[in-house]
């Protein structure tokens, strides 16, 4: 394959994928469309468990499991659920957003697996932790006690695990704000650094798809 000079667009911009007419067949070897399908049948298999997950933390099911705890603590066990199901559940929308694009667009590749698997994990311990810093009144995104209700939790974790780049930089400037700014900005940036990869960055270093596409 040649040197890629321009990156195909999304949506809109290039709904030909940069094919021509009638040209229907895969363009991936049997190797890879196999390695695709796996990441596929695991993203799809979290969307389908998560908001089965969601419903259990928020119903305190199976109740034998919740029998032994006292009121506050089931409450406590089911909001920090939420919370990290939640995160789990936008990250998981965004690598599936991105797994179908890049295949789409001929920018699939093995060496991105890592990024597509753990994503969805990120955004579920990022979700955990914002939730628990609003509950706590360090992050005055909203009043604590808007951490009691349930749909507020879910909400708020969702939107931290599909948008975990900014939810990163948000906990950048409160580890500032609380510890201090790290010495270590002041040193010389290597420039092959300058390229590395943020948690929620996408592939190939694009722009996040916008939801109409």
């Amino acid at each position: 394959m040649g040197k890629l000079d321009k990156i195909p667009g999304f949506g809109p911009s290039d709904p030909s994928d940069g094919r021509n007419l009638w040209d229907w067949e895969s363009r991936y070897s049997p190797g890879a469309t196999k390695h695709i399908l796996i990441e596929a049948v695991y993203l799809g298999c979290l969307l389908f468990i998560t908001p089965w997950l969601l419903l259990a933390f928020y119903c305190h099911a199976p109740q034998n499991a919740w029998s032994h705890l006292g009121a506050s603590a089931q409450a406590c066990v089911s909001r920090y659920g939420m919370a990290w199901i939640g995160g789990m559940l936008g990250g998981t929308l965004f690598a599936l957003k991105w797994l179908y694009h890049v295949v789409a667009r001929g920018l699939w590749n093995l060496d991105r697996r890592l990024w597509r698997l753990f994503t969805p994990h990120i955004s579920a311990g990022l979700a955990f932790a914002i939730v628990a810093l609003v509950a706590s009144g360090i992050l005055r995104i909203f009043d604590a006690s808007a951490m009691h209700s349930s749909s507020v939790v879910v909400g708020l974790a969702f939107l931290v695990g599909y948008f975990s780049d900014s939810a990163i930089a948000k906990l950048t400037e409160i580890s500032d704000t609380l510890f201090g700014t790290s010495r270590s900005k002041e040193k010389h940036i290597p420039e092959m650094a300058k390229g590395a990869d943020s948690i929620g960055d996408g592939e190939a270093g694009l722009a996040p798809p916008t939801d109409s596409e």
